[in-house]
């Protein structure tokens, strides 16, 4: 089975496009995790480095000149704590989301602890992996315990400002880099696909109902032009979809029925002259011509009667019933049987089946006429599998030679022994159109022995 990328249906098409549409969009807003992610992993080191630079404050303030508060200050350096005055802060600077969120918690924790507020500016602040270097959200992935990296500007007393740049850890607090990756990817992405293709496939299944309709509708048409009219109903293009075939449907009818009236009315008045050339043809003086001539008015008249038998037989002018096929089937062999005719029947259906009772017992008649008059017997074996009812009649005739003479014989007016039978070759043209009517199928096929089998299969319920 080749893999296509782009599906060959309608179907598969809506769904890849609505399950790319969001997925795609799930991958533009996952953003919002990372962001969310990455405050929660600052915002333990921004609590600690703020009470931190809050503590200092407060000693400072305590302090009795500057010259104090500047010896004090080189005294709360460490390495992962540095304090340099300056005599004014740097320009208001624009800041992400995520930054200015910092800089509020920051002021918010520092005026709790002092229980006052103090000017304070956020110059940077970010998350670093464990080798210090400065990832952003990379460092979530691969690092246990990520550190927070701040430099502030923040007020002092005597008017003059601290520069202070910091690292705080997590206060013991470890990740587990791969256990993130996994859920990220198994909550972010995995569910959600899984979810969005499952709603997908749903929704475009509902949505291409109305379309998969149509389609077995046009399809059921070309067995059974009388078949239900489609109902109106789905989305506003395919209710007038479906109104534009029910008006083909029913302007096929129409054609068919005159067309069906002109060739049953040419046929019936042929009937008169016909007669009258007969009368003629007896007053012939010549034996021989006579012969002759009343020969092909016979055939001509056979012809007449066979078009007329045509065209009552696939007309289909009654509604549908429930037939029950062991009555019809056991009802027809009766008949033959009491003409000396020697049929066998075998099996049953084991429920009855939608259809038109009149043409389906002429179908089948055919059929058992054909076999009885190539092979002077027949043989007839049900067999139901539920969904559908498969009807062999098999014979003992000579058969027929090549394969592709049994689809020719459903053409109408030929006949695959010429001469030797009579009839004009509508018989099983007839019974292929009365099966096609029924949703079903009539197939021909040579038997292992001898002569032939003519499959008949019905739906159990009419299709489309």
């Amino acid at each position: 089975m080749k893999f296509r990328l782009w599906p060959d249906t309608l179907f598969g098409r809506l769904a890849l496009i609505l399950v790319i549409g969001m997925f795609g969009g799930q991958l533009l807003t996952s953003t919002i995790w990372f962001e969310t992610h990455d405050n929660r992993t600052l915002e333990i080191p921004s609590r600690l480095f703020s009470s931190r630079l809050a503590d200092t404050v407060r000693l400072l303030q305590a302090a009795p000149d500057q010259a104090a508060r500047q010896n004090l200050a080189r005294q709360l350096e460490d390495s992962s704590y540095q304090l340099r005055w300056i005599e004014a802060p740097l320009p208001a600077q624009s800041h992400t989301v995520a930054q200015r969120a910092t800089e509020d918690l920051l002021a918010s924790v520092i005026a709790q602890r002092l229980h006052e507020h103090v000017p304070l500016r956020l110059i940077d602040a970010e998350l670093t992996d464990d080798t210090g270097r400065h990832r952003g959200i990379f460092s979530l992935f691969d690092s246990r315990m990520p550190s927070g990296d701040f430099h502030v500007q923040i007020q002092a007393p005597g008017g003059v400002w601290l520069d202070v740049t910091a690292q705080e850890g997590q206060a013991g607090r470890q990740t587990e880099p791969r256990k993130l990756v996994i859920e990220y990817l198994l909550r972010i992405y995995a569910i959600r696909f899984i979810a969005a293709l499952l709603f997908a496939l749903v929704a475009v299944r509902i949505a291409v109902q109305p379309l998969r309709r149509l389609a077995v509708a046009a399809e059921a048409l070309g067995k059974n032009v009388y078949r239900p009219s489609l109902q109106l109903f789905g989305p506003r293009e395919v209710r007038v979809a479906a109104q534009s075939f029910n008006s083909m449907q029913q302007q096929l009818i129409r054609s068919i029925e005159e067309r069906t009236r002109l060739l049953a009315s040419i046929s019936h008045d042929l009937r008169s002259p016909l007669t009258r050339l007969r009368l003629r043809a007896e007053m012939l003086p010549d034996a021989t011509s006579r012969e002759r001539l009343c020969t092909d008015l016979d055939e001509m008249d056979a012809m007449v009667h066979s078009t007329l038998d045509f065209v009552q037989g696939v007309e289909i002018t009654e509604p549908r019933h429930q037939i029950d096929i062991d009555s019809l089937l056991r009802a027809l062999c009766d008949d033959l049987a009491e003409t000396g005719a020697r049929v066998e029947l075998d099996g049953h259906a084991a429920a009855p089946v939608s259809g038109y009772p009149r043409n389906l017992k002429r179908c089948l008649q055919n059929l058992l006429d054909n076999a009885i008059l190539h092979g002077g017997s027949a043989s007839v074996q049900i067999h139901d599998d539920r969904d559908a009812v498969r009807i062999t009649i098999s014979d003992e005739g000579p058969g027929i030679a090549g394969k592709d003479m049994l689809e020719r014989v459903f053409e109408p007016y030929f006949r695959a022994r010429p001469g030797k039978t009579n009839g004009t070759g509508l018989g099983l043209t007839i019974a292929k159109s009365i099966a096609m009517a029924h949703g079903g199928t009539l197939v021909l096929s040579h038997r292992a022995e001898r002569g032939l089998d003519a499959v008949l299969t019905l739906p159990r319920e009419p299709h489309g």
